[in-house]
Formats: C-alpha cells, sequence, structure tokens
C-alpha cells in the first residue's frame, strides 16, 4: 500500500471535526452555534435542548427530581425529533415550550444528576458526523467532546444575559420580569458551575470570548476567523 493510500484511510477514519462551544445560560451559544454551522454548512448540537427535553417529559409523566431511574430512563427514551429550526417531542412540537423559564430551571436541576448525563452521552456524541458538528452547551469541551480541535467559552456579564432573555421572551409575547430573570439566572449559574458532575468551567485549552458588547454577528465572525486560522 502506498503512502498516498495509507494516509487516504487514515484521514477518512479521522473523526468529524468539532467546534465546541460552551458558556452560562442566556450568553448567546445556540444562536451563535448555528450561525457558525450555517457558515461551515455544518450539523448543529444543542445539547442544552436534550436536558430541556428530559425535564419537559419527566413533568408530564410526573416524575419527581428524586426519581433517578426515571429520569435516565424518561433521557434515554426521548421520542424526539429535530427538523429544520422545529423540536418535537412525542409527536408534538415544543421548541417555545421548553424554553419557558420553568423548563429550563428543572433541567439545570437535573443535568446535576449522574445518571442523566451519562444517559444522554452517546446520544449527545452520535450527533458528530462529516463535515462536521457544532455543539453547544455546559460540557461540550470538557465530557462530550473533550478533542474537539476548537473549544470556545462564550461568557457575558449576569445582567446583560439577563436583559438578552427578557427580551427574547417580550419578542415572543411572553411578560418577563427582569429582576426574577437575573435571579433565577445567578441561581442557574451557581448550580451549574458548583456541581461535582461536569461542572460548567472552561477546558484547559479553550479560548474564552465575552459577548457582554458583541452582537450574535460579530462573535459568529470571531469564532469563524478562529476555525479558519486553525484550518490553514
Amino acid at each position: 500500500m502506498s503512502n498516498s493510500q495509507t494516509a487516504s484511510i487514515a484521514a477518512s477514519a479521522a473523526p468529524a471535526p468539532v467546534i465546541a462551544i460552551d458558556g452560562p445560560t442566556a450568553s448567546g451559544k445556540g444562536t451563535v452555534a448555528q450561525a457558525v454551522a450555517n457558515a461551515l454548512r455544518w450539523q448543529v448540537l444543542d445539547s442544552g435542548a436534550l436536558y430541556r427535553l428530559t425535564a419537559l417529559a419527566a413533568t408530564r409523566a410526573a416524575i419527581g427530581d428524586d426519581d433517578l431511574n426515571g429520569l435516565a430512563q424518561a433521557a434515554r427514551n426521548l421520542d424526539v425529533r429535530f427538523e429544520n429550526g422545529a423540536i418535537w417531542l412525542d409527536g408534538g412540537r415544543v421548541e417555545e415550550t421548553i424554553r419557558q423559564e420553568a423548563v429550563g430551571n428543572r433541567a439545570s436541576r437535573i443535568a446535576a444528576l449522574p445518571a442523566v448525563r451519562e444517559a444522554l452521552l452517546d446520544r449527545q456524541r452520535a450527533f458528530r458526523c462529516a463535515p462536521g458538528l457544532v455543539a453547544d452547551g455546559r460540557d461540550m469541551g470538557t465530557i462530550v467532546f473533550p478533542d474537539a480541535p476548537l473549544k470556545i467559552f462564550l461568557v457575558a456579564g449576569a445582567e446583560a444575559r439577563a436583559r438578552r432573555r427578557a427580551k427574547q421572551l417580550s419578542d415572543k409575547g411572553i411578560s418577563a420580569n427582569l429582576e426574577d430573570i437575573l435571579r433565577d439566572m445567578r441561581e442557574r449559574d451557581a448550580r451549574d458551575t458548583h456541581r461535582s458532575v461536569a461542572p460548567l468551567v472552561a477546558a484547559q485549552d479553550a479560548i474564552t470570548l465575552d459577548s457582554s458588547d458583541w452582537t450574535a454577528e460579530e462573535t459568529t465572525r470571531a469564532i469563524l476567523q478562529l476555525w479558519s486560522e486553525i484550518v490553514a
């Protein structure tokens, strides 16, 4: 076998590249991840949606936070489909429902449970396919895709994130109290950063970007520039 054939086989066996984008809630991860994926024509993984879907499925099935086996089973058995921005759970669209604060708060609580995280780990990794994947969440660069060639830790001040979330809700016709959102956000940040399993921390080789004063377009350009430098 020639050297060129060996190199070709090795290249084909290599896993698809991943850009991991981690950070706290409302830091802009989801919007930016989708924009980067669109620009590169890659797949996108909103890992937070899987935890929100698990929280919603558990709530609908009346599974309590103390029922670890029930929660893990709900995570493993999610009947979910992602399609052109729409999210389907058990045959019904839920992309708006899972963005409600109550669902997000419960998702943050159950995300601290090892049984739930383990149940969703393989499901998240299955999104990795050619030509590449942009994955956003809390532990994409540290736990799920530790070999990602580009890891971004996207941050923003709590006040800036609370204003963004309030605007998102307002744009959807949902009344929002800024002080309540800020309080919930700080509580969620504390849970995510201090949980014993897969806490929200920057990977050692991650690049931290502060989006407090950036638009989504500016943040997207910065990440695409970093990727182009890696490719070059």
